[in-house]
């Protein structure tokens, strides 16, 4: 039985990776199924696209959620599916890392994008490189083709009213070596950056600490969040690391874009080249910000941000 299997943590990220299976499954002239933790969730991916859900069983509080590899694992050495799609967070990459292993065949980490062959029924799969400066493309040989998709990469799935799939249980995980001792949130000093519709990025223009407020403003007429380049969070620490942007950070895809002093570089546009409108404001008219932007001001940003901020209230008070 072949197919097109999709596994990913929560619901946000399993939507995405509908998405881009249901057509894929038309491409390849296949099924789609999808990995659920019950049965609930199961009938709401059946109607989001998934024409078969694979129910997991419940794992206890000390068993890691790694502890599903092996379960996973032996139902693909039986079904045999042409393409196997992971959300690449950490855990993600580490379970799918895991599963190639288990089927012997190759993984594509960090798929950004592919090309279908739907004689060969084969995907041409592409990944960043060197910082995002240069664009590799995998050709697997051996099945199921594997890849881990970052968060965000794909639009989520629209429901479908009426969808009818098939909804099987998977048997019990086997006793794993690994024990969860316990479990500590990490506490989170912002909000989640990659759903904010609008950002504005704080850059190494921002010459103190203290002006940071000033894109804060910025970011509270727009109705945005800030966010950050790697060298403000990590190495000036001037905002928390969960909300710098780049090819190591978070990546994005709001609606609107704004840099703030930011030189960029494609370490960070790799990390923002999704949105839809990016708009940049640096002093340097030669800054590679400008070559990724849809607008740009060239100006010292501590005379076109208040402007920005006063035109914003004023055309808002209108």
């Amino acid at each position: 039985m072949a197919g097109i299997w999709v596994f990913a943590e929560n619901r946000e990220q399993m939507l995405e990776l509908l998405n881009a299976g249901k057509d894929l499954a038309v491409d390849f002239g296949t099924k789609l199924a999808a990995f659920a933790w019950d049965k609930q969730q199961a009938q709401e991916f059946i109607s989001y696209g998934a024409d078969e859900v694979l129910v997991l069983p419940p794992l206890t509080d000390d068993q890691p959620l790694e502890s599903c590899v092996p379960v996973i694992a032996d139902a693909a050495k039986i079904e045999d599916p042409d393409v196997f799609f992971i959300t690449a967070t950490q855990r993600g990459k580490e379970i799918a890392a895991r599963l190639s292993a288990r089927l012997n065949t190759g993984l594509c980490s960090g798929c950004t994008g592919y090309k279908v062959d739907r004689d060969k029924k084969l995907l041409a799969m592409e990944r960043m490189l060197f910082g995002g400066l240069a664009v590799q493309t995998l050709l697997p040989v051996t099945r199921p083709q594997m890849a881990t998709i970052p968060p965000r990469t794909f639009d989520p799935a629209a429901p479908q009213e009426g969808r009818e799939g098939t909804i099987r249980e998977l048997p019990a995980a086997p006793p794993s070596p690994v024990t969860v001792v316990s479990r500590t949130a990490k506490v989170r000093e912002s909000v989640d950056i990659t759903e904010a519709k609008i950002v504005v990025c704080v850059g190494r223009g921002v010459e103190k600490k203290e002006d940071v407020e000033l894109v804060r403003e910025l970011a509270r007429v727009l109705g945005g969040e800030v966010g950050c380049s790697r060298p403000v969070a990590e190495e000036l620490h001037w905002l928390p690391e969960e909300v710098y942007l780049g090819i190591s950070g978070k990546k994005v895809k709001p609606d609107l874009y704004v840099g703030v002093g930011i030189s960029g570089q494609i370490q960070h546009v790799t990390g923002i080249r999704d949105s839809k409108v990016i708009f940049a404001i640096n002093k340097d008219e030669n800054a590679p910000i400008f070559e990724a932007a849809d607008y740009g001001i060239v100006g010292d940003l501590y005379k076109v941000v208040p402007k920005l901020i006063q035109e914003l209230k004023s055309a808002l008070k209108a």
